[in-house]
């Protein structure tokens, strides 16, 4: 079997902090989970809304779309409570991501490639676990902030090498 740049470690070590996470918390993680689901699937309709709209030419896709959109939306606040910054948009894309890889080793499956499938099942709960770690709180900002410092570098030395984050920056001074 091919090896792959998921850390089942550190997958197993996340689960643990979800599942350690769960006690206390408000959520009820399974009925949570079947709801993270039924958003991947809403996210999903909404992918098919917009390309019938556009290989149909038909305005009443989008309409559906943003129906959909909507009751995406009002789902997804009974997961996530508090974010910061893009956690929102992580997060969405995230389950997105997790339901596309797991769609993609399905069909990798329905063709008999059992390891390639694997690997794309493994990327897509990496994924959902991902989803859950940031909104149990158990990936926490402060400590992503402090493990980018303990690799040795700088704040204007990961700046430096963000070509991005220099334009950015730039922008907003004038």
């Amino acid at each position: 079997m091919k090896k792959t740049t998921i850390d089942q470690k550190e997958i197993s070590k996340l689960l643990e902090k979800i599942k350690a996470a769960q006690v206390g918390n408000k959520l009820d993680l399974s009925s949570d989970e079947d709801l993270s689901i039924a958003i991947m699937n809403l996210i999903s309709i909404e992918e098919h809304m917009f390309f019938t709209a556009a290989k149909t030419g038909k305005i009443g896709y989008l309409n559906l779309l943003q129906e959909t959109r909507q009751m995406r939306k009002k789902l997804l606040k009974r997961i996530i409570k508090d974010y910061e910054g893009e956690v929102w948009c992580i997060s969405k894309h995230l389950l997105a991501s997790s339901m596309r890889l797991s769609e993609v080793g399905t069909k990798s499956l329905a063709k008999g490639k059992k390891e390639e499938a694997f690997d794309f099942f493994k990327m897509a709960y990496q994924l959902y676990s991902t989803f859950w770690g940031l909104n149990l709180g158990v990936i926490k900002s402060k400590k992503l902030k402090l493990s980018i410092k303990k690799r040795g570098q700088k704040e204007k030395e990961i700046k430096k090498e963000s070509g991005i984050i220099n334009r950015k920056n730039s922008l907003f001074e004038k």
